[in-house]
Parts: C-alpha cells; structure tokens; sequence
C-alpha cells in the first residue's frame, strides 16, 4: 500500500472524527491522541513523551539528547512504512488509526529507534533507559544497538526479545513470543541476521550468528541453530528446511500454514 503522507493522516484524521460522532464518549482520547496535531509524526511523539512522562522520566524527555534523538530517527516516512505495514499485514487491524492508538509493537519499535540514534550518540544510559522502558511497559525486549529496518511488524509483539548485534532488515513481519538471542556468554557478533520480506512465526528462536535469507520462513515454536537459505521453509527443533517459498514476500501473505505445494 502506498499513499502519501498527507493522504494517510488524512485518512486517520477521518478515522478518529468518524468514532467521535459514533463513540462521543471517546471524543476527549480522539482529540487528545489525534485530531489535535498536526500529522502523524507529532501524534507519535506526543504519545511516547506522554508515556514516558507518567513513568517519573519528564525530565529526561525535556533533554537536548532525547530531542535531538526523537527529530534524527523518527522520519515521518519510516513511521509511515511502519503503520501500513500493520495495515497491509494484521487481519484484524482495519483501520490506519488502530496501530497508533493501540498496538504496542508499533509504538515499541518508534522507542526503540529513538534508543538506537542514542546508543550510537554514546548516550548508552538514555539508551538502556528506553530499553527498559518498553520491557517494563510493553514486554517487548529490544536492544538499543541491534539494527532494524523500515516495514517491519511486530505483531501482537509480547515477548518478543531482540538482542545486541541482532540485524532485522526491511519489510519483516515477527510474531509474539520471539526469540533473536546468543547461544552463551560469547561476546561480539553474536545474534542472528534476518534478511529482508521474512516472516517468523510465533514463538520461534533463532540463536547464534546465523542467517535467516531473504523471503525465508520459520515455522511456530521452531528452534533455529543454523543459518537458512533464502526462499526456504523451516521448522521442527532443531528446525529443519521442510520446503520453499514460492513467493517474494512471506512477511506480507502472513501465510503459515504449510501446504504440500510449498513442499520441495
């Protein structure tokens, strides 16, 4: 899906005036939460600072660092691409405001790409402060130096831990409940790289400097200790290649659901 960002806040815009005049009660969150700003960007940072504000941190965020770190890495165009990607992905995400309002996946990851710009601004403490924020709030774990790309889902996104030299390139799609860990105490370059369009399934774990090629897909609750080719399908524990992909994008058919033509 591709629209221009004046078109998307517009439709979000008429979302929310459309729940007011259905749902009047809701008419002080809609305004507060959207139709009092100016686009979809504002509305992001607006709630992240509310959020972080309520948990004893509105000092920080009045802090040259944090702002300066919220106007380098929050890009209206890759909060956009983040947003339809829930659009386009999630059955049960209807309408653009849906993600901004209520989906913590989608506001974990804005966090954490604040908490990345910091990291690497040898602000490591803000950074780890982000950090903890989005485990504490959202239970999602993600660490401020692992590298991820624009389109990515985090759907449902509980229990989802990325680890430090982890890599998630564009347009992947991860379920609840996964795992992008090491495999002891080895330090340096230790966590998985999952290349772009992948779709790993819900509960799954890939442990150790491995590959998960491009337009790959991981099977629910496998353990994945090896690096798979690209276009290839995985499960089991240890999971194993059980067949191909016969499309570009798994991440954006979601389908996991295995069927004997998937089979090589």
């Amino acid at each position: 899906m591709k629209l221009s960002k004046e078109k998307i806040w517009s439709t979000i815009e008429m979302e929310a005036e459309q729940a007011t005049r259905n749902e009047p009660g809701l008419s002080a969150l809609l305004e507060e939460k959207i139709l009092q700003h100016s686009g979809l960007k504002d509305a992001v940072v607006y709630e992240i600072i509310k959020r972080l504000s309520l948990s004893k941190n509105a000092k920080f965020t009045k802090s040259f660092e944090f702002i300066d770190a919220i106007h380098k890495s929050l890009i209206e165009e890759n909060i956009i691409l983040d947003l339809t990607a829930i659009v386009d992905r999630d059955s049960a995400c209807n309408l653009f405001c849906t993600p901004l309002l209520f989906y913590k996946g989608f506001l974990s990851l804005q966090i954490y790409r604040i908490a990345n710009i910091l990291w690497a601004s040898n602000h490591q403490i803000s950074a780890l402060l982000l950090q903890t924020f989005i485990s504490e709030h959202f239970a999602v774990d993600i660490h401020p130096k692992a590298k991820i790309g624009i389109g990515v889902m985090l759907d449902h996104a509980t229990g989802i831990v990325i680890g430090e030299t982890a890599v998630v390139e564009d347009n992947v799609s991860i379920m609840q409940s996964v795992t992008l860990g090491g495999t002891g105490k080895n330090s340096g370059d230790r966590h998985p790289k999952i290349r772009r369009n992948v779709l790993l399934g819900p509960q799954s774990t890939i442990l150790g400097n491995i590959e998960i090629g491009e337009s790959s897909m991981v099977g629910a609750a496998s353990v994945v200790l090896d690096s798979v080719p690209p276009r290839s399908i995985v499960a089991g524990v240890p999971a194993r290649k059980i067949g191909d992909v016969l499309n570009s994008w798994p991440s954006q058919t979601m389908n996991q659901i295995f069927s004997s033509n998937d089979s090589t």
